[in-house]
């Protein structure tokens, strides 16, 4: 029976992969209506198809609003939390076999990806307009974020096409086998 607690190596590996995703949003910011663009997304579904589910539960929340805590963005942290946790959420959802076992390159995995990302833009999109008093304040970020979301996936694939060849899922899975 696999045991649901936070293993050390869970709490190690969530910890490494909430880093990342926070440098990566930090890193590269391109300037969008209500906020910016970086990388971080793509790092959380890496987290989600190469670590877990959970892993890229926590990861991508904490990450992400840690981002926002650092770069000036205070009172995004909590939706970005929400917003992030749950894109993560879904696309784990979505991405994983009944078995435990996920596929960077299958229609499923592909799917799952979208489907986080399309979550990621309307979170947004209605949190920038509960935030900034309006939905048109909302919707006005909402092409900068899809093409964010577009360009986290072309990255996640290529930054995951990479991890494949180096055979590295083992190494960051739960059970060293490939499984979440």
């Amino acid at each position: 029976m696999k045991s649901k607690a936070f293993s050390t190596r869970f709490l190690c590996m969530t910890g490494i992969m909430a880093a990342l995703v926070c440098i990566m949003t930090m890193v590269i910011q391109i300037p969008i209506p209500l906020g910016y663009a970086h990388l971080g997304d793509a790092f959380i579904l890496l987290t989600v198809l190469f670590v877990g589910k959970r892993s890229g539960f926590w990861a991508g929340g904490i990450g992400s609003a840690l981002a926002d805590l650092l770069t000036g963005y205070a009172y995004w942290a909590v939706p970005t939390f929400i917003i992030k946790s749950l894109m993560a959420y879904i696309a784990g959802k979505i991405a994983y076999n009944k078995d435990g076992t996920c596929s960077l390159f299958s229609v499923r995995s592909l799917i799952a990806c979208i489907v986080g990302m399309a979550w990621m833009v309307v979170g947004y999109t209605v949190a920038g307009a509960i935030l900034y008093g309006g939905l048109a304040e909302g919707l006005a970020s909402t092409p900068g974020l899809a093409v964010k979301g577009v360009l986290n996936l072309v990255v996640c694939y290529g930054v995951g096409a990479l991890f494949e060849k180096a055979k590295i899922r083992p190494l960051l899975t739960a059970d060293r086998k490939g499984n979440a």
